[in-house]
């Protein structure tokens, strides 16, 4: 199973009800972080870099406690792209992506999230799971 780590509450909610799931039906999950690459500073690329580095190793910590196997991935690029195309290239029979609330306003001005994204390209079934999930 694919969980995609960020940054945020719902990040956070996503990898830990991945290694839930992963703890009941003895799976293993594969902690992606995508560095985005939009942002074409160094100093910026580098701060991703670092954080992902930290999230994932977060993930790690938490799935040994849990007795499941975490690999850890790192992609640089848009992240739904990355995310759809890993789904394929490892057979993940699960992708799970947190989603945070969001506001009227966001929603108008930001239609296109990363879960709506994932779940419209993905060919298995994608669990959203939001802040509150946890």
């Amino acid at each position: 199973m694919l969980v995609v780590v960020r940054d945020d509450d719902a990040g956070r909610a996503a990898a830990g009800t991945a290694l839930d799931v992963a703890a009941v039906h003895g799976g293993t999950v594969d902690a992606l972080y995508v560095v985005d690459t939009t942002e074409h500073w160094d100093m910026a690329v580098e701060r991703h870099e670092r954080t992902g580095e930290t999230l994932v190793e977060e993930v790690e910590a938490r799935g040994a406690a849990a007795d499941v196997d975490v690999d850890k991935w790192f992609r640089y690029g848009t992240a739904h792209d990355e995310v759809l195309d890993f789904a394929e290239c490892h057979d993940a029979d699960l992708i799970v992506v947190g989603s945070a609330r969001r506001t009227g306003l966001d929603r108008l001005v930001n239609p296109e999230t990363l879960p709506v994204r994932v779940q419209r390209g993905a060919d298995v079934p994608v669990m959203v799971v939001g802040p509150e999930d946890r």
